[in-house]
């Protein structure tokens, strides 16, 4: 505690500097946090763990009997944005209070600014009771997010007090592995996706209906995609046959290796028989990069692919500019559909499986989420005025009724037992104010985003409410990625720094060199001059941090 106080003192001119930032944080988004700021924490009725619990054996019983009030710091989901400004107007956190029975005070940073606003905050010393962000981000890891004071190492926690938690990761020890530290510390209630079939949702996306009057087939190779590209534009007038959103697609080469995978090789590091290589300095990914450079100059590419925005691109579907892209079953077909079908109604959208040199063979690279994934994380700080509350709140989410609630919302409301199966309401599918699915959801559920639960299937076969999105995912699993993904392994917190700083170089240099040679600035034959500039960054040290983190999490 005497060195977050220190911090402060050493840290207070960047607070003032920035204190345009927390005004904004504490604004009319997240009304609550002035009004309570200052208050002194509210004394419980209940004298000891059982009254609390509801459960002299210690297995906590919801509603919690407590009148105590924590304080929640975490971001609004991004499908609210222009729909609800704060937490306490969106009905499934008022839900959330009721059923736990613990009163939360929210607070929200600024839209895209929970970087910025969460580095403020820690250097202010001044913590709520949890927080919600990806800790595996944080400089040095989630280890020096504890050993600096921040947030609190779990397991005593977990063990005493989160028994679905617990009991969750002693039945999937493969996730269990995931959600901990090197050295076995828990640090957060994780956000876990509970099946395979929902870690797969991204892939390469086309105009069906063109290609049937066009006499072509589902492009399955290189060669198919540039013959398909080619036909788009001469035959089908498409301004722009391939594009994507630029900043999340064309300079990570969807990070998925989209493209790149048909040369072997991925944007990122990746196991290659057991050794771990980095895509941008491999020969296949000048070949990926030649591709795309003879693709953009044809006009088979967007000429505006490195601004694209979401917004051109929804244009550029609806209109019948764009034929082909990369997108998300759910974000993608699901909403570009109606739009292009305003525009003909004969337009049809379907999933392409990732492309291929050879007929038959199967991409390396591919699109799929771990099981444990980093959004939605929650951690407890070392301020928390209740640290075993907190962790009966957030434990609630691993239960059967809380795995239903953060799933489904409340039955009667948002969705209703049909045989067995919880379907989703007229409320959330067809919204009554017009609203998406997407956002009608974020307003009475998570499980179409993230949070501290396990997500349920059958949420994701009522989202994809059209035939070609279920398809689509089908088609998209079908990678062998999972033979050469690497886990989610983290250097140490001395490893963390030098790693951030040779790696914010290097990727610095793979955005630059990405773009030059598509668009022609620079020649193909440059990409050795740019691998050997990679290798003077370190390159081979960072693969170095990679092996020693990956053999510490083969131990763990």
């Amino acid at each position: 505690m005497e060195r977050l106080k220190r911090k402060y003192w050493s840290c207070i001119m960047l607070v003032i500097l920035l204190m345009s930032s927390l005004v904004m944080a504490c604004s009319s988004e997240t009304p609550t946090d002035n009004t309570a700021e200052n208050e002194p924490p509210a004394q419980s009725n209940a004298d000891n763990g059982a009254d609390e619990t509801g459960s002299e054996s210690g297995e906590t019983v919801y509603p919690i009997k407590t009148d105590k009030k924590l304080k929640y710091w975490g971001e609004l989901p991004g499908n609210l944005t222009g729909v609800k400004s704060s937490h306490d107007d969106v009905p499934f956190f008022q839900e959330w209070q009721k059923k736990t029975g613990v009163q939360l005070e929210f607070t929200a940073p600024p839209t895209n600014q929970g970087k910025e606003t969460l580095n403020v905050m820690l250097a202010s010393g001044d913590l709520p009771d949890m927080i919600e962000y990806n800790f595996l981000s944080f400089p040095g890891g989630p280890e020096k997010a504890i050993s600096d004071g921040y947030i609190l190492k779990l397991n005593d926690l977990i063990d005493k007090h989160a028994p679905n938690l617990k009991k969750y990761l002693q039945e999937h020890p493969e996730i269990d592995k995931m959600v901990k530290t090197d050295s076995g510390s828990y640090y957060s209630f994780p956000f876990i996706r509970g099946d395979d079939s929902l870690r797969v949702y991204q892939g390469p996306i086309v105009r069906k209906d063109w290609l049937d009057e066009l006499g072509l087939p589902i492009p399955e190779t290189i060669d198919d995609w540039t013959a398909m590209l080619t036909a788009f534009k001469e035959k089908k007038g498409a301004a722009a046959p391939f594009a994507v959103n630029s900043k999340p697609r064309i300079l990570n080469d969807f990070n998925s290796g989209a493209f790149s995978g048909a040369y072997g090789v991925a944007r990122t590091f990746y196991l290659e028989n057991g050794e771990i290589k980095f895509g941008p300095a491999e020969e296949g990914y000048k070949q990926f990069l030649a591709l795309f450079r003879d693709w953009y100059a044809k006009g088979l590419i967007d000429k505006n692919i490195a601004t694209l925005d979401s917004k051109a691109m929804d244009a550029n579907m609806a209109t019948g500019a764009t034929g082909a892209t990369v997108g998300n079953a759910g974000g993608g077909i699901g909403k570009w559909q109606p739009m292009v079908s305003e525009h003909d109604p004969d337009a049809v959208l379907v999933a392409a499986p990732y492309p291929v040199l050879n007929k038959g063979d199967v991409s390396k690279f591919g699109q799929k989420e771990f099981p444990f994934s980093t959004g939605g994380m929650v951690a407890i700080t070392t301020m928390s005025k209740d640290p075993e509350l907190a962790a009966k709140l957030l434990d609630y989410g691993y239960s059967e009724e809380g795995r239903m609630f953060f799933n489904f919302g409340t039955e009667g409301v948002s969705y209703n037992m049909v045989d067995g199966y919880p379907k989703y309401t007229d409320l959330i599918m067809k919204n009554p104010d017009k609203l998406a699915p997407a956002q009608s959801m974020s307003l009475y559920i998570r499980g179409n985003y993230n949070g501290p639960f396990v997500q349920d299937k059958r949420y994701l076969e009522q989202y994809l409410a059209l035939d070609t999105q279920r398809e689509a995912v089908q088609i998209w699993q079908k990678t062998d990625i999972d033979k050469h993904q690497l886990p989610p392994i983290t250097p140490t917190p001395e490893e963390s720094s030098e790693y951030a700083k040779i790696m914010t170089d290097i990727n610095t240099l793979v955005d630059e060199m990405t773009l030059k040679i598509i668009l022609g600035t620079d020649p193909v034959d440059s990409f050795e001059g740019y691998v050997a500039k990679m290798k003077s960054l370190k390159l081979d040290r960072a693969i170095e941090i990679q092996k020693a983190a990956l053999d510490r999490y083969n131990s763990r």
